[in-house]
């Protein structure tokens, strides 16, 4: 079943911090470490007398000299004593898969089949349909009133939700002609970035602009129109002008940075 299939899941995931936190590795001391390297040290010279690459008077010197360091190492240190597992992260390894799994079968569908590809085909053709139901009325009203253009903005928002920015280009120029909107020429201006219209996007936005020169979402249009044509320069003065104005704690500040990094 799904939920186990989560649970199982949910385990194998917090496993190793469980193994990190009951089996914390134990700390060594500088003279354990000593030892340990003068041992490998005499195991390497057996290797190499063995070899033939030391005469026994070299392996014997050699020897004696390790042999010597390693009685003079100091005195193995009292191991510290082990960190003992947090109560809270032990609690929180098992807590975890148990709350999550119980949430999902509180809240959630373990049971429920993916959509099938005919009842995805009913849910774009019934979409389709009120698509062409609206399209039917606009041809009946009047685009220039406050209700035909309300039309066609809801027409461009649905066209281009379905990824077809032809027609929402379409219907969004009529809204506009029946009365100009700077927030609606932003939407258009995206729409024709993506249709690579820069001529366009960039006399709708300057248009917008004129109208609200201190909109940061069309002064970032501005920069973008600039980038697509591939004048640089113009983009990266206009995104740092954009920067400057804007307050510390603008959240499409980090935005604005990214795509000045991305700059050639």
């Amino acid at each position: 079943m799904t939920w186990l299939a989560l649970a199982a899941l949910a385990a194998v995931i917090l496993a190793p911090l469980a193994w990190a936190v009951l089996r914390p590795p134990r700390a060594r001391g500088r003279a354990e470490a000593d030892r340990a390297l003068y041992a490998a040290q005499l195991a390497e010279l057996d290797t190499q007398r063995a070899e033939g690459r030391l005469d026994e008077a070299a392996h014997a010197a050699a020897r004696v000299e390790v042999q010597r360091r390693l009685l003079n190492a100091p005195p193995p240190e009292a191991a510290p004593e082990a960190a003992r597992a947090s109560p809270l992260l032990l609690a929180a390894a098992v807590l975890v898969p148990v709350a999550a799994v119980s949430l999902y079968l509180w809240r959630g569908t373990p049971e429920m089949p993916s959509a099938s590809f005919e009842e995805r085909a009913q849910v774009r053709a019934r979409d389709e349909a009120l698509i062409g139901a609206l399209r039917e009325r606009l041809a009946r009203v009047d685009p220039n009133t406050e209700v035909g253009r309300q039309g066609f903005i809801l027409l461009g928002n649905a066209e281009r939700n379905r990824g077809r920015y032809d027609e929402a280009a379409a219907a969004w120029t009529r809204a506009l002609e029946a009365r100009f909107d700077p927030g609606l020429a932003g939407d258009l201006a995206e729409v024709e970035i993506e249709r690579g219209e820069n001529a366009a996007a960039g006399a709708l936005v300057a248009r917008a602009l004129a109208a609200q020169p201190g909109d940061p979402r069309l002064r970032f249009l501005a920069g973008l129109v600039e980038a697509r044509a591939g004048r640089t320069e113009n983009a990266r003065s206009t995104w740092r002008a954009l920067l400057a104005d804007a307050p510390a704690d603008a959240p499409w500040r980090e935005v604005v940075e990214g795509r000045l990094r991305a700059l050639p």
